[in-house]
C-alpha cells in the first residue's frame, strides 16, 4: 500500500509513510496489550475455575452422603466415592448406569420424580448394593444450566441404617428404662409389703406357738382325764355322783375332747402354715438361694388365688419336690401364672385349671393350663415383652409375664408360652433343682426365715 502525496496538505510523501507506521505499531501494540490484558484475564478465569472445581473436588471427596447427578435420561453423569462404596461398583460401573438400576423397585414414585426432573425432599429409598442394601434418604434438585434450562437432576443421599438401629436402640433402652422403673417400684412396693408381712408373722408366731403348745399339753391332760374317769366307772359312786355325771353329759364330754382338741390342733397347724408362708412370700427381697419345696409354693399359690374363683381344679403333684433357689421370686412367678389363667377364664360356664408337676432328676417342670381362648397368634412371640398385655385397661400393666421370666432366667430356668391343641394357653416353667453355677445359698431350712 502507497501514500499519495497531496498537495492541498503539503505533506511530504516520506513524512505520510512514516507517520502511517507510527500509526500502525500504535495499533499493533494496543492490540498486543489487548491480548495480553485477555490472557491474563483468561489466566485468572482459568485459575478461579480450577480453584471452583478443586474445591467442588474436595467437598465432594469429604461428603458423607451420597452425590448422583444425571443428565436428563435418568444416567450418571457425575457420583462421589460414597456411592461406589456402598453399592460396590467402582467408576468404570457406574459411569452412564440407569438411577433406576440403583434403586428398589419399591422406589417408584421417587424414580417418577426424577424422570420427570421435579423437585423433592426427604424421601426414603432403597439403593441396592452388591454385597447389601441400603435405606438412604434422598433429596433432589433439578440441574440447571447458565440459561436455567434443566440439563437432569442432582440427588443427595444420606444412609440412614444406624441412624436407624441407633433410634431402635434408643427405643429399646427407653423401653428398658421404663421397665426397671416398673421394677424398682414393684420391688419398694414389695419391700414395703414383705416388711409388713414379716412384721405381722413375727406378732403371730408367738401366740400361735402358745397355743399349739397348750393343744398337745391338752391332749395329754384329755388322756389322763379319761383313764381316771374309767376308773372311777369301776367304784362304787353315790347316786349323787351319778346323777351329776348323767346331767353334765361327762361322757359325752370325754368322748368329745379328742376329737376337739384334734380339730383345734389342726386349726392352729393351718394358722401356723400360713403364717410360714406369709414369712416365705416375705423373703422376696432377699437375694439369698436356698432349699425350698416346690410342692409347698404351689399349694399356698392355689389356696391364696383359687379361693374366691369357683373352678374345676385339676393338679399332678408329688408330695414334695425340693429345690434350691429363691422361693420368694418363685412364689410370685406361680401367682401370676395362676392369676393370668384365672382372669381369662373367668366368666366361662365351665372354667378348668390344670397344673402339672415333675422332675427328670434334674430340672423341676411345672406346666399352668386353661380352658380359655388361648393367646392371639400375633403377640404370642411377643408376650414376655414387657407392657405386652391383653387384659383391658386398669386390669393390667403387662408387667407380670415379663418380671415372671426375668425371675425365671435369674434361676437359670426357663418359661414357655404356647396354645394347647386342645384349646387354652399353656405356660412351661423348667427350674433347676439345684440352682445355677454361681448362685448363694442360704442355711436357713426349708420354709424358715428369721425375722428380725
Amino acid at each position: 500500500m502507497s501514500a499519495e502525496p497531496s498537495d492541498n496538505l503539503g505533506l511530504d510523501p516520506q513524512e505520510m509513510t512514516e507517520a502511517a507506521w507510527v500509526e500502525v505499531i500504535q495499533q499493533m501494540e494496543q492490540v498486543y496489550s489487548n491480548l495480553i490484558s485477555y490472557q491474563v484475564e483468561l489466566e485468572q478465569k482459568n485459575r478461579e475455575l480450577e480453584e471452583a472445581n478443586q474445591l467442588i473436588s474436595s467437598v465432594q471427596r469429604a461428603m458423607t452422603e451420597v452425590l448422583m447427578v444425571t443428565d436428563l435420561s435418568g444416567k450418571l453423569i457425575q457420583h462421589n466415592e460414597p456411592l461406589e462404596q456402598m453399592t460396590g461398583r467402582d467408576r468404570i460401573e457406574l459411569a452412564q448406569r440407569d438411577i433406576a438400576s440403583l434403586f428398589s423397585a419399591d422406589d417408584h414414585q421417587v424414580l417418577a420424580l426424577v424422570k420427570q426432573h421435579k423437585e423433592f425432599s426427604q424421601r426414603e429409598v432403597t439403593l441396592l448394593g452388591q454385597q447389601e442394601n441400603l435405606p438412604l434418604i434422598v433429596t433432589g434438585n433439578p440441574l440447571l444450566d447458565s440459561n436455567r434450562q434443566v440439563q437432569g437432576m442432582v440427588l443427595v443421599g444420606r444412609e440412614v441404617s444406624e441412624l436407624r438401629r441407633a433410634y431402635e436402640d434408643l427405643a429399646k433402652s427407653l423401653e428398658e428404662l421404663k421397665l426397671t422403673q416398673q421394677q424398682l417400684v414393684n420391688s419398694e412396693k414389695m419391700a414395703s409389703l414383705g416388711r409388713l408381712v414379716a412384721g405381722v408373722a413375727h406378732e403371730l408366731n408367738n401366740p400361735i406357738s402358745f397355743v399349739y403348745g397348750n393343744t398337745h399339753v391338752l391332749s395329754e391332760y384329755c388322756k389322763r382325764f379319761s383313764a381316771f374317769f374309767e376308773l372311777l366307772d369301776q367304784a362304787p359312786l353315790p347316786d349323787s355322783l351319778l346323777d351329776a355325771k348323767q346331767r353334765l353329759k361327762i361322757d359325752k364330754t370325754l368322748r368329745d375332747l379328742p376329737s376337739l382338741l384334734e380339730g383345734t390342733t389342726e386349726g392352729v397347724e393351718r394358722v401356723r402354715d400360713i403364717v410360714m408362708d406369709l414369712r416365705q412370700f416375705s423373703s422376696g427381697q432377699q437375694q439369698e438361694f436356698r432349699p425350698f419345696d416346690l410342692v409347698r409354693i404351689i399349694n399356698t399359690t392355689l389356696r391364696w388365688v383359687t379361693k374366691e374363683h369357683p373352678i374345676e381344679l385339676h393338679c399332678r403333684l408329688p408330695d414334695a419336690l425340693e429345690l434350691v433357689g429363691h422361693p420368694g421370686r418363685i412364689h410370685q412367678v406361680m401367682m401370676n401364672l395362676v392369676q393370668n389363667s384365672l382372669d381369662v377364664i373367668e366368666g366361662l360356664e365351665q372354667p378348668q385349671l390344670w397344673i402339672d408337676l415333675d422332675s427328670d432328676g434334674e430340672n423341676a417342670r411345672v406346666v399352668v393350663r386353661d380352658n380359655g381362648p388361648g393367646i392371639d397368634e400375633s403377640i404370642l412371640p411377643q408376650v414376655f415383652e414387657p407392657f405386652v398385655t391383653t387384659k383391658e385397661t386398669g386390669k393390667g400393666t403387662g408387667l407380670g409375664l415379663s418380671l415372671s421370666y426375668s425371675f425365671v432366667r435369674n434361676h437359670g430356668g426357663e418359661l414357655s408360652a404356647a396354645n394347647h391343641p386342645d384349646g387354652g394357653a399353656e405356660f412351661t416353667l423348667i427350674l433347676p433343682l439345684q440352682g445355677f453355677e454361681g448362685c448363694r445359698i442360704d442355711s436357713a431350712p426349708t420354709g424358715v426365715e428369721a425375722s428380725s
